[in-house]
């Protein structure tokens, strides 16, 4: 679809601050008894009576977490909800609340907020999420978004990353390396581009993956279904880095070892094929891509009967005694040490 380049722009001068929050957050609904008060005073107050309040926080910059070349501002409003309550899913708690805080240059016309500002509200539906507050400034670089996502969870069914012990088994949700291959293909798209801008890319073959990369889910299904199936993890971890990365957060805070199975790694077929047409190695893209936003965690043996006929559920390895260390067992059945390259070393 061609863009209508003479379409009218709102300079966000015309609004001022107050102005423009109040523009772009006047569809925002109030949904949970939590939240007492929300926009519109020196600052929130919520009540949260007998339960447990989770607070996560991140921040995305342009150029660094995203690139509007081909991240729909629909989109990145929408991920950048779901990355931030990923993190409270990851507690094993429901996010009822959030502020969004944005920084952005001039060249961002009031319509282009109202794009970013209609995929953070569609994410706070979806998810059932109460915006509460936040703020707006001007930027020299670019457009930068923070985002606090605020939840709740009974004190006992609250899980860390520090609870895994050895024989208990590691569990992956979903499947791995989809968003790196997707931004494989963006990335690869956005450099024919440059060389012919009358090209169309074709992303129907690798729309899964596309589709993973630039709009993500949190697993908040998962803590559903283990609530219902009886399911406490022992610790757990959502997977923003890659899978090693986390891996390792779990080990090391919970003081164990692992052996990681490589033959059990989860990779849709999508990922395996477009790995073979990028010649990346796929278990690489797994262990170290990052974005999935799948939910990594452990469990007592005992659990595993609830478990393991499930669909949404893969057992990858187990946890041993701190002193065996962390080894990622291959195929062929040698084991290599588990190293945390992480996203940016992977870019590299």
């Amino acid at each position: 679809m061609i863009e209508d380049k003479n379409q009218e722009r709102t300079p966000l001068s015309h609004l001022g601050e107050f102005a423009l929050i109040e523009h772009l957050t006047k569809n925002f609904k109030i949904n949970h008894a939590s939240t007492i008060k929300g926009i519109g005073d020196d600052a929130a107050i919520l009540n949260f009576k007998d339960k447990k309040v989770v607070v996560s926080t991140d921040l995305l910059v342009e150029s660094v977490h995203f690139d509007l070349s081909y991240m729909p501002l629909k989109h990145l409003g929408y991920k950048a909800v779901v990355v931030n309550l990923s993190d409270v899913y990851a507690m094993n708690a429901t996010p009822t609340q959030m502020t969004v805080s944005i920084a952005v240059s001039n060249r961002f016309p009031l319509e282009a907020l109202e794009d970013l500002y209609a995929g953070i509200e569609t994410a706070a539906k979806i998810y059932n999420v109460d915006l509460i507050g936040g703020d707006t400034t001007s930027s020299n670089t670019g457009l930068l978004i923070s985002i606090t996502a605020i939840g709740e969870v009974e004190d006992k069914k609250i899980v860390y990353r520090n609870g895994a012990k050895p024989n208990d088994l590691l569990v992956v949700t979903g499947d791995l390396g989809a968003a790196y291959m997707g931004l494989q293909v963006l990335e690869r798209e956005k450099e024919v581009y440059k060389i012919n801008p009358n090209s169309q890319p074709d992303l129907e073959p690798y729309t899964y993956i596309v589709e993973r990369q630039l709009k993500p889910e949190a697993r908040k299904d998962i803590i559903k279904l283990m609530d219902e199936l009886n399911v406490i993890p022992t610790s757990m971890i959502d997977i923003s880095d890659g899978l090693s990365s986390e891996i390792i957060h779990l080990c090391k805070q919970s003081k164990v070892g692992c052996d990681l199975y490589e033959e059990k790694i989860p990779l849709d077929p999508v990922v395996i094929s477009v790995c073979e047409e990028f010649k990346i190695d796929s278990t690489t893209v797994a262990l170290n891509g990052g974005e999935d936003y799948e939910l990594l965690f452990t469990i007592s043996q005992e659990d595993y009967p609830k478990i393991k006929a499930n669909p949404n559920f893969t057992v990858i390895g187990f946890m041993k005694e701190a002193e065996a260390g962390m080894h990622l067992v291959t195929r062929s059945e040698s084991q290599i040490p588990l190293k945390a390259q992480g996203w940016k070393n992977f870019n590299a």
